[in-house]
């Protein structure tokens, strides 16, 4: 019976790469938040409010995901073999909880303003919006890179998006108040802002969700897996086959494969396992992968769950 470890490129999480990114949106963030929130009081608008509160759960959720990179990218110990990487999936989940209280508590105000809508200066929402609206912008170019990597980045990245939509429906309305005086616009705008944060807010928690069960990552194929290792000659079987995300960025796979007993017996198994750490790094995208070779009838003795 024999084990190897495989791993080709380095072991960084995808966040840990975009830390300054993250840290440009956050000073950013924090500056347009401060902003928002005296306009939000100057001009009595809750679109505006609205847009200061998601802001805000942007500046929460981006300060978590620059300590979780930040921790991730402390070495393993004894007690955490895998260090600190799902960290970041922890501040994803997080960021997720936030949207959604935000965006609940937006629809709820906006129902209790509708029947009786305050009034609202829109010329002075208006600019404090597109000060808002530019600054979004800004960090969407930021962090656009990034989100393509790191579940992290893609909750910060979701979360300015939602901002600069919001930030959009802020101006419409706006311009609508001050030409018109309808200042139900506003409370419109608000739950315009609710609407657009609460789909992303799912699309972010089932990713992370995903990543804390374990699931399968989306772009391996299990069965083409099984297929590629069963074909390389010598190999007779396969079991406890097992691919999970261990942070974004970061897949990993184990099996234990069964082996001809006389390849084991000729000395095959670096040859053997050569060839299996050679068809999934070329087959498959999977950072790290852990084989167990062992002779036909050894999973006998062994205690197994899956196939």
């Amino acid at each position: 019976m024999s084990g190897h470890d495989h791993s080709h490129g380095p072991s960084i999480s995808a966040g840990g790469m975009h830390r300054k990114r993250l840290l440009i949106v956050l000073g950013i963030t924090s500056t347009v938040l401060v902003a928002e929130l005296i306009g939000a009081h100057v001009t009595g608008s809750l679109a505006l409010l609205a847009d200061a509160g998601h802001m805000f759960t942007d500046v929460a959720g981006i300060l978590l995901a620059v300590l979780a990179v930040t921790f991730a990218s402390r070495p393993p110990t004894p007690e955490r073999t895998f260090g600190y990487y799902r960290l970041e999936i922890l501040a994803a989940v997080v960021n997720a909880v936030l949207l959604f209280g935000v965006a609940v508590y937006i629809l709820w105000e906006a129902w209790q303003r509708w029947n009786a809508p305050p009034e609202v200066e829109g010329g002075l929402m208006l600019a404090f919006a597109a000060v808002g609206l530019v600054a979004n912008i800004i960090g969407l170019l930021v962090l656009r890179d990034g989100a393509k990597e790191s579940l992290d980045l893609k909750g910060a990245y979701l979360e300015v998006l939602g901002d600069m939509l919001g930030s959009v429906a802020v101006i419409i309305a706006a311009v609508v108040i001050a030409t018109t005086g309808w200042l139900r616009a506003d409370v419109v705008a608000s739950v315009a802002v609710a609407l657009m944060i609460l789909p992303r807010t799912w699309t972010l928690l089932r990713e992370a969700v995903d990543v804390l069960l374990q699931a399968t990552p989306k772009n391996v194929d299990m069965a083409a897996v099984r297929e590629h290792i069963l074909g390389i000659p010598g190999v007779s079987g396969a079991h406890d086959l097992h691919a999970w995300t261990l942070t974004s960025g970061l897949p990993v796979l184990s099996v234990h494969v069964v082996v001809a007993d006389d390849v084991l017996a000729d000395g095959g198994a670096a040859r053997i396992l050569d060839a299996l750490a050679d068809c999934l790094d070329e087959h498959f995208d999977v950072e790290h992968c852990t084989f167990q070779l062992e002779p036909a009838g050894h999973a006998d003795h062994e205690f197994r769950t899956h196939a």
